[in-house]
């Protein structure tokens, strides 16, 4: 069975999905549509659906004609609060709202992979369980999918995703074992000291000069706390205090992300942000609270499955860059299944400078080189094949 041309004789009927798919996106919990359409398909496919899981999932199941495992293939599927400023055929009719970051071309991806599983039943080997996600633009549609059961009857075995990916080109793969994204998180500072007039700075305890003081002193949490082998973020992104030019507000409020691929690091960043900002605000006089929100955990490919993928691409192929070192301060919820089932997480690229499709995830000009999505379904139907051949 040749995936790779099972899935490039698909190509045309992709593309059309795909651009359906792009020119009607929704929001975070918003996928009502979307979610019907994938329902729609699976049925005609003949898959058992289920609907409504974590609110607008769709989970798809298929039994191949051979024994193996229960495989998980996840696909997101929420759109961006992005206008869009493409100028092409496809373009949003969604004001305000764009799958600026590929999640339409992932849903393609599930419903070729759900084609090419029905068209060679007899010949695959194990139970398909297919995941639509809802909500991955930190919506917690991980979670509300795995506490609506998602990762039982059946139990997966294994877990696979992908995600196109514009920071490198068409024929590019990662496949990289341990840690590939980062953990994420978003604080929230807020300094109180005592406002006043502008004028009369002496008689204030000024929240703005502590807070900036405050932001400064964050940057050596890294820099000074965390080894230069490892990583981590801490970035300061919203400041927001003070009503006119003449008068220095009672209080300011920041607000940022955090990142980090280790334990220790996650810890060492929260401890520090708390640190430094009560012991930097009472220097000026002020008082600092700190509150915290863990949003992800790193994205952690399996070692063993990230083999199997990568021997499944040398034998479809293997002709592009293989990339097994490469990792992103970038987040996924990806990671709350990968915590629970072993697995892989494929970036596969998808950038075309010479067409202008090399903009950004999550800019108003993002597009892809389309091709990608004849080895996205190859790769991920190959390499259950390779797990099923050696639990066999």
């Amino acid at each position: 069975m040749d995936l790779l041309k099972a899935s490039e004789a698909l190509l045309d009927e992709s593309v059309a999905l795909r651009r359906h798919f792009h020119m009607h996106p929704e929001l975070s919990n918003q996928e009502f549509e979307t979610s019907k359409t994938i329902a729609q398909k699976l049925n005609e496919l003949g898959y058992e659906v289920r609907t409504g899981v974590g609110k607008t999932g769709v989970v798809g199941l298929m039994q191949g004609g051979k024994p193996g495992p229960v495989f998980m293939l996840r696909f997101d599927m929420d759109a961006l609060p992005v206008t869009e400023e493409n100028d092409v055929a496809y373009v949003s009719k969604n004001p305000g709202v764009m799958h600026a970051c590929g999640h339409d071309s992932h849903m393609t991806v599930g419903l070729t992979i759900a084609k090419m599983i029905k068209e060679n039943l007899s010949e695959m080997a194990g139970t398909y369980k297919l995941v639509f996600q809802p909500a991955e633009e930190g919506g917690g549609g991980a979670l509300a999918m795995i506490a609506d059961k998602v990762l039982e009857d059946p139990k997966p075995d294994y877990a696979l995703g992908m995600h196109v990916w514009n920071e490198a080109p068409l024929g590019w793969v990662s496949l990289t074992a341990g840690p590939i994204m980062a953990g994420s998180g978003r604080f929230d500072i807020n300094v109180v000291g005592k406002g006043g007039h502008g004028a009369v700075p002496q008689s204030t305890h000024d929240p703005v000069l502590a807070s900036a003081h405050i932001i400064t002193a964050l940057q050596s949490i890294v820099s000074r706390n965390i080894a230069p082998v490892d990583s981590g973020v801490v970035t300061v992104s919203r400041v927001q205090g003070g009503t006119a030019h003449n008068i220095i507000p009672p209080n300011v409020q920041l607000s940022g992300t955090y990142r980090y691929f280790l334990p220790e690091a996650h810890a060492k960043i929260k401890a520090g942000l708390e640190r430094i900002s009560e012991q930097v605000a009472a220097a000026f006089e002020c008082t600092a609270t700190v509150s915290y929100d863990d949003l992800t955990p790193p994205v952690v490919n399996d070692g063993y499955v990230t083999s199997k993928v990568t021997e499944a691409y040398k034998k479809l192929d293997g002709s592009g860059h293989l990339e097994t070192n490469y990792r992103t301060m970038g987040a996924e919820d990806m990671a709350y299944f990968l915590e629970k089932i072993p697995g892989c997480f494929i970036f596969a690229g998808s950038a075309n400078s010479e067409e202008g499709k090399n903009f950004p995830h999550h800019h108003p000009r993002f597009d892809i080189d389309e091709r990608v999505m004849v080895l996205g379904p190859a790769l991920i139907l190959q390499t259950c094949q390779e797990l099923a051949a050696a639990s066999a």
